[in-house]
Parts: C-alpha cells; structure tokens; sequence
C-alpha cells in the first residue's frame, strides 16, 4: 500500500514546524501526537496543532 500526505498533513507540518520554531521547543512529540486519517486527498492530520500569536504593537508608517 502507498500513502501519501495530502495538502492539510503538510500543512499541519509546517505548522508545528512553525510552532517549534516560535516556542523554541521539540516538535517530536507534537508529531508523534498527530492522529491521521486516511482519505482520498491522502492522509489528513485530525489533530493539526494551533500557533498562537500575540498582537505586537502596530506602528504607523508615515507615507512621504
């Protein structure tokens, strides 16, 4: 049998990728965590990780 991620699995590794990077943590156990289900768009992530992000301050840009 032949599996392959479909767009939302990489996207949920990106993700996670992102979040790793973000919280500067280990993803292994994030990605040992996903639940996958197969379908006919390939194998999806059930359980995609969130990012949060925190609203900076905006500043204004003065246009000349």
């Amino acid at each position: 049998m032949n599996l392959k991620l479909s767009n939302q699995a990489i996207g949920a590794i990106m993700m996670a990728l992102q979040k790793g990077i973000m919280e500067q943590t280990d993803i292994t156990d994030l990605l040992r965590g996903f639940e996958l289900i197969q379908t006919t768009e390939g194998l999806v992530v059930d359980n995609p990780p969130l990012v949060k992000v925190e609203e900076s301050d905006k500043q204004e840009e003065t246009i000349a």
